[in-house]
């Protein structure tokens, strides 16, 4: 993820667009999402280490910060900053907490290979290997490994949240579209191509593996 980021809003611009939210105006809500993109990953920065990848806590954080831009209102004491740092720290925290408690728990059904005799392979089957068949159980693990770093590689900062976010992956339970496309802002339709799009890339980065 790019480290370029818009610069914050003074406390006179911030109000200015939250009054214009409240008054149904839409493009206010990006901005106010956008010129807070600095804070997201001001805050992502404290927790990302080996374990936690900052990209994916930008990710995350995001969806604090769009859950507090939608929930917050000009009546509230303190600023839009201050609250939405707030929603962006829990939201990692939250994510944390599960990643630790979760850390193996992983979407059943997203492709992420092939095995040796070319047939395509999900999180299903890693779960459902004998533990007996060494030889398979490493060749699959390698896969999970080359997945989570084509996540990285090929994928959008979007791309990335919709797929962390719809699969479960990194210690999360599983969200359907419309909370996904509730969280973000967008319609389902739209989460929906993300998704159909991301995966395309994901099987083509993985295919030759």
């Amino acid at each position: 993820m790019s480290t370029s980021f818009p610069r914050p809003l003074t406390e006179k611009e911030e109000r200015y667009y939250v009054q214009q939210l409240e008054a149904g105006n839409a493009e206010a809500r990006n901005i106010l999402i956008e010129r807070n993109l600095r804070l997201v990953a001001h805050i992502a920065k404290k927790y990302a280490g080996p374990a936690y990848c900052q990209d994916d806590l930008i990710s995350i954080g995001t969806i604090g910060l769009i859950k507090a831009v939608s929930t917050y209102t000009s009546g509230k004491s303190t600023r839009l900053a201050t609250y939405a740092a707030k929603c962006i720290e829990n939201e990692i925290l939250m994510n944390i907490r599960s990643t630790k408690k979760n850390r193996q728990e992983v979407s059943l059904n997203l492709p992420i290979g092939t095995d040796r005799d070319g047939n395509e392979i999900s999180f299903n089957d890693i779960l459902g290997t004998d533990a007996d068949e060494i030889l398979d159980t490493i060749s699959l693990k390698i896969q999970v490994g080359k997945l989570y770093q084509a996540l990285q590689d090929v994928l959008t900062p979007r791309e990335r949240t919709v797929i962390l976010c719809r699969y479960g992956l990194s210690g999360r339970q599983p969200l359907p579209q419309r909370e996904i496309a509730k969280a973000l802002g967008i319609s389902r339709s739209y989460v929906s191509r993300i998704e159909k799009k991301a995966l395309e890339k994901l099987k083509e980065s993985l295919k030759d593996s």
